[in-house]
C-alpha cells in the first residue's frame, strides 16, 4: 500500500524491497503481482538483467548488484536508483551485516519487523534516526486481532518427561536398563569406549539421542488433539519446530512408521535447508488441499513465511529467544476464510509446547544475551591486534613484535577492493593504513577508528579454516593478556589441551613434525617464564595443524524407553506486544517530545517557550501540528490535559522555557 501511494504521487519512481532469503522474495513477488498487479516486480536473485519499477532482492543479492557495472562503465544501481528501499526483518543482524546497502542508497527508508519493540537492538533504531523503544509505528497482534486482521494463539503446554527432565537410568525398567547399558555410547578424545552414563541430560535428548516413544507420543498428541479441516477427516496444516536436522528426519521417520498410507508417504515431508527443492515444498504446503499437510522444519519455517491454512504449530524444541519465539507464533496468525466450510473461516490455532516454552514466556524472564549479535572471528581477531599494537605501544615496545602484528593488520588492509561499496565510505582509513610508514606510529583515536570502521570490512586474503582463526584468537588473547601482566589461566589450560589432542595423532606425519614442541607446550615448565615470541611461535606453528584434531567420536542413539506425557494445560499468552494504556502514553510523551523539540521554531512551540499565554486556537494549533506528524490522537491529549492540568502546561513540560524569557 505505502508503495502504490507513493508512486501514485509521483514521490517514488523505483522501489527495491529486502528479503533475507530466497523464499521470503518469491512470497514478496507474489504478493506484489497480487495487490499491485501492474508493479511488474523483477525478482533479483533469478532475473539479474531486468529492468522495472519494483526490485525484490536478498540483502546478498543486493550487495553484488552494487557493484555491478553497465557496459558504458556507469554502475547499475547508483546511490539515487530507488526512492523507496523496504527493509524485511529489520533487526540486529541485519542492520550488522547489511547497513552498507542502507548507507549506500539516498532514498526512503521503511524497516518491517515482527520482533517486539522493546526486543529491537539500539542500532536498528539508530539506523532509523529513531529513539531507542520508539519506533515510527506499532501494530501489536492483541490490536491486530481485535481489528481482526489476525487470528489469536491457543497454547496448549503438554509436558513429556524425558524431553523436559531428561533421562535417568535409575528410572527406566529392568528390561530398559539392560538395553541402556548395551548401548554403543561413542568414545573419548582418547579412543577410549564411553561408559554408560547415568543420566541423560534434556538438552541432549533429539540432540544425539533419540527415544521412539517420545516422538510417537508427540506424534500421537498431534494427530488427536490437532485442529482438523475436510470435515473433520484430515489434520490441519501443521508446522512442527524441530531441533536439528536428524532430529527433523527422525520425527519424519516416526510418522511414516506409524502412518504409511497417508498420501502415499506424502503426508508430511521434512523441510528444511538440506531440503532438495524446498521451494516447491513450501509451495504445495502453501496450497489448501495439496500435500505435504504437515511441515517438519528446522530454522527454515520460523519468520516470514505465510501460510494462511496454518492450524497447529507444535513446539518440539526450546526457544529462549523472545523475537524468535513471537516470529514463530505469527506462522500461524494468518486468517484464512473458508477453511473449515463455506461461511466458517479460521478463528484461531493450537500451539502444542512440549519444552515449557510457553511456562517459560508467560513469566518475565531474565533477558540473555544474545549470540547472534557477536562479531565474526575475523573481525575479533582484527581488533585483539589493534588492542595488542595500543599495548606494545603503551609500553614502549617498538620492536620486531610489534611490527609484525601491524605487517598482518596491513597486508589485510591491503587487500581491500577499494570499489567496494562497503570499503569506499571509509577509503580514506583504508587508504591512509596501506602505507607501512602510517604503522610506526599511531594513535589511540587512530586505533579506534580502525577499529570501528575497518575491522569489519571484506577483505581478499585467502580464506582459512574456522578452527585455525579460533586457535589465533585464543593465542593473541593469552598475549594481550601477558602485556597487561595479567592472568590468563583458562587461555594456557585450553592452549595445553589443544596440544594434548595433537599429541594423540602423532602419527600425521605434519604433526609429528611439530611433535617436540607439543610435547614442551603441555608442560608446567614451559609456561613459567612464557613470552609473546614464545607464544607467537606456538600459534604460528600449530594454528594449521588444529582443524586435523579428530573430535570425540559419539554417534547418533536411538532408544526405545517407555516416556510419560502429562496433564495438558492451556496456556493464555500475554506479550503479544499489546500496549497498555499508560505505556502508551509514554510512548506518545516521548514521540512528542523529540518532534516539538525539532520544530522549535514553530509559531505555537515559540509561543510557548516564551511564556506567553495560549489561546483556544493556539492549543487547536499544537494539536493540528502533532496529529500531522502521525503523533497523537484526541484520547492522547484529552490524558495530557489531565495529567499536566492543561494542554499547554504539558507542552511546555516537552519544549521547556526560553532562558531569555525566563
Amino acid at each position: 500500500a505505502l508503495a502504490d501511494l507513493l508512486m501514485r504521487a509521483n514521490w517514488a519512481k523505483r522501489v527495491l524491497f529486502l528479503c533475507d532469503r530466497t523464499a521470503l522474495v518469491n512470497q514478496a513477488i507474489n504478493a506484489f503481482k497480487t495487490h499491485l498487479p501492474d508493479s511488474s516486480p523483477i525478482n533479483l536473485v533469478t532475473e539479474s538483467d531486468q529492468d522495472g519499477r519494483v526490485y525484490v532482492s536478498t540483502y546478498q543479492t543486493m550487495v553484488g548488484k552494487i557493484d555491478e557495472y553497465r557496459p558504458d562503465g556507469t554502475r547499475r544501481f547508483g546511490v539515487g536508483h530507488f526512492d523507496l528501499v523496504v527493509i524485511d526483518e529489520a533487526h540486529r543482524s541485519v542492520y550488522r551485516k547489511y547497513r552498507g546497502i542502507f548507507d549506500y542508497f539516498d532514498s526512503l527508508l521503511v524497516g518491517l519487523t515482527a520482533t517486539p519493540k522493546d526486543e529491537v537492538d539500539k542500532n536498528t533504531y539508530d539506523l532509523f534516526d529513531l529513539e531507542t523503544g520508539v519506533p515510527t509505528d506499532a501494530y501489536s497482534l492483541d490490536e491486530a486481532v481485535d481489528d481482526g486482521y489476525l487470528v489469536p494463539p491457543r497454547g496448549v503446554s503438554v509436558p513429556i518427561k524425558f524431553v523436559r527432565e531428561g533421562i535417568k537410568y535409575d528410572h527406566l525398567s529392568d528390561t530398559e536398563k539392560e538395553e541402556w547399558d548395551d548401548l554403543d555410547w561413542g568414545e573419548d578424545e582418547d579412543g577410549q569406549k564411553i561408559e554408560s552414563p547415568d543420566l541423560v541430560e534434556a538438552a541432549e535428548v533429539n540432540k544425539w539421542l533419540f527415544n521412539e516413544d517420545t516422538v510417537d507420543k508427540v506424534l500421537e498428541h498431534l494427530m488427536t488433539h490437532g485442529i482438523k479441516v475436510a470435515g473433520g477427516d484430515r489434520l490441519g496444516k501443521t508446522i512442527i519446530f524441530a531441533k536439528n536436522q536428524d532430529h527433523a528426519d527422525y520425527i519424519y521417520e516416526r510418522f511414516i512408521a506409524n502412518y504409511p498410507n497417508l498420501d502415499n508417504g506424502n503426508f508430511a515431508r521434512t523441510v528444511t535447508y538440506r531440503t532438495k527443492y524446498a521451494q516447491s515444498l513450501i509451495d504445495d504446503f502453501s496450497i489448501k488441499e495439496k500435500s505435504p499437510h504437515i511441515a517438519v522444519s528446522v530454522d527454515m519455517l520460523d519468520t516470514g513465511i505465510d501460510i494462511p491454512e496454518c492450524v497447529n504449530l507444535v513446539f518440539f524444541k526450546l526457544i529462549r529467544s523472545k523475537t524468535k519465539f513471537w516470529q514463530m507464533m505469527g506462522r500461524g496468525t494468518r486468517l484464512c476464510p473458508d477453511l473449515f466450510a463455506p461461511g466458517e473461516h479460521k478463528t484461531a490455532f493450537n500451539v502444542f509446547d512440549f519444552c515449557g516454552n510457553l511456562e517459560y514466556f508467560s513469566s518475565e524472564p531474565l533477558k540473555l544475551p544474545d549470540k547472534a549479535g557477536a562479531a565474526p572471528l575475523g573481525e575479533q581477531i582484527f581488533k585483539t591486534r589493534l588492542e595488542l599494537i595500543r599495548q606494545f605501544d603503551a609500553l614502549g615496545m617498538a620492536g620486531a613484535e610489534r611490527d609484525a602484528a601491524a605487517a598482518v593488520l596491513r597486508a589485510a588492509i591491503a587487500s581491500m577492493n577499494p570499489h567496494n561499496f562497503l570499503v569506499r565510505p571509509h577509503l580514506q582509513l583504508v587508504e591512509r593504513f596501506n602505507d607501512a610508514n602510517e604503522w610506526k606510529t599511531v594513535s589511540v583515536g587512530d586505533l579506534a577508528a580502525l577499529a570501528d570502521s575497518v575491522a569489519a570490512l571484506p577483505h581478499q586474503l585467502d580464506p582459512e579454516h574456522e578452527d585455525s582463526k579460533r586457535f589465533d584468537l585464543l593465542v593473541l588473547n593469552a598475549q594481550l593478556c601477558l602485556l597487561r601482566n595479567e592472568p590468563f589461566k583458562q587461555l594456557r589450560n585450553r592452549v595445553i589441551q589443544i596440544a594434548g589432542q595433537l599429541e594423540d595423532q602423532q602419527t600425521i606425519p605434519v604433526i609429528a613434525e611439530q611433535l617436540e614442541l607439543i610435547l614442551e607446550v603441555r608442560t608446567d615448565e614451559w609456561w613459567v617464564d612464557a613470552s609473546y615470541s614464545m607464544l607467537e611461535e606456538v600459534r604460528k606453528r600449530l594454528r594449521l595443524l588444529v582443524p586435523l584434531i579428530e573430535k570425540a567420536k559419539k554417534g547418533v542413539l536411538f532408544t526405545d524407553f517407555e516416556d510419560l506425557i502429562g496433564k495438558t494445560t492451556v496456556f493464555e499468552l500475554t506479550g503479544t506486544g499489546k500496549t497498555a494504556p499508560s505505556t502508551e502514553f509514554d510512548q506518545f510523551r516521548k514521540k512528542a517530545e523529540h518532534f516539538l523539540k525539532e520544530n522549535l521554531a514553530e509559531d505555537s512551540v515559540a509561543k510557548v517557550r516564551s511564556g506567553q499565554p495560549l489561546l483556544p486556537e493556539d492549543i487547536g494549533e499544537l494539536q493540528r501540528i502533532l496529529v500531522a506528524a502521525g503523533i497523537g490522537d484526541d484520547d492522547s491529549f484529552a490524558m495530557a490535559s489531565q495529567r499536566a492540568g492543561n494542554f499547554g502546561l504539558f507542552i511546555r513540560s516537552l519544549v521547556g522555557l526560553d532562558r531569555a524569557a525566563a
